[in-house]
């Protein structure tokens, strides 16, 4: 995702100063970036991280070593904020500490179905919990343990419309839980139903940009952004939608530098100027 959300400068131009302005904006004294209250947290603060990586912009070191430091290893975060520790100290750390504790706290959420769970103690895996965690042991640079049993714990996850929910027992897929789905199996060189970019198409707003589910009434800037990296992890041509889906894009910037969610999001946020830079870097292309 981030090598593709560095292209996005090559969209902006001009502009590419006041998105860094804007996430620099969102960075607190305590070495954490801003939540949509205005707090440090550790899961903006990611976004905070990879944003000025995807703009190749100067990252404050020292004060986000002090504060990831200020969580240990993750004994008292959640399954979210576990993760995210886990991607911010490889992004941050000079000499890398070690990973294993952290790594370990993260198995108290496998599922017995060999998958992971955002809930400690769940039966069932989901699309989210299998990503994240994916994402947490390769950030790493360590393979996650029993990988193949993915297989089965993402099969269960597929729904009857051809997409993928993020629980079992879902009727009606959505891009989030699909695009997740299809990252991870193509990262883990696992079968990927021959339908999946259709339904992902399927997603695509005739004004542009992409919905959360097929029959949604208007598209949103995650919805986009993972749907056009799933197509592009699927080899998937979007050059037919690409000038809508750009100005979606465009529609949802403001020259604070920062991107809303959707049409009707007044906040400007670190997660949705992410989003938009993974999604500009798609369209780059």
């Amino acid at each position: 995702m981030l090598q593709v959300a560095r292209l996005a400068p090559s969209v902006l131009n001009d502009s590419t100063g006041l998105v860094e302005a804007f996430i620099l904006s969102n960075h607190n004294p305590d070495g954490g970036f801003n939540d949509r209250n205005g707090d440090s947290d550790l899961y903006y603060t990611v976004f905070g991280i990879d944003g000025l990586l995807a703009l190749q912009a100067d990252i404050p070191v020292g004060p986000l070593e002090g504060y990831l430091a200020s969580f240990g290893d993750g004994d008292q975060l959640d399954f979210v904020h576990l993760c995210c520790l886990a991607r911010a100290r490889t992004a941050v750390y000079q000499d890398l500490p070690d990973a294993h504790l952290l790594l370990a706290n993260l198995e108290r959420f496998r599922t017995p179905d060999g998958g992971y769970n955002q809930r400690a103690g769940a039966a069932c895996s989901t699309a989210y919990g299998c990503l994240l965690a994916y994402g947490a042991y390769t950030d790493n640079g360590i393979s996650i343990p029993n990988a193949a049993s993915f297989s089965s714990c993402l099969n269960s996850l597929q729904t009857p419309d051809g997409g993928w929910g993020n629980e079992q027992g879902m009727n009606q897929g959505t891009t989030t839980a699909t695009a997740a789905a299809v990252v991870v199996s193509r990262a883990l060189e696992l079968p990927i139903p021959v339908n999946a970019p259709d339904w992902l198409l399927g997603c695509h707003h005739p004004e542009g940009g992409f919905r959360a589910f097929p029959a949604a009434p208007m598209p949103d800037l995650l919805s986009t952004a993972v749907s056009l990296h799933a197509l592009g992890v699927l080899q998937v041509d979007c050059s037919p939608i690409k000038d809508s889906c750009l100005d979606f894009v465009d529609s949802l910037w403001v020259n604070q530098g920062g991107f809303h969610g959707h049409w009707a999001d007044d906040f400007l946020d670190l997660e949705y100027t992410y989003y938009g830079l993974l999604a500009l870097g798609h369209l780059s292309l």
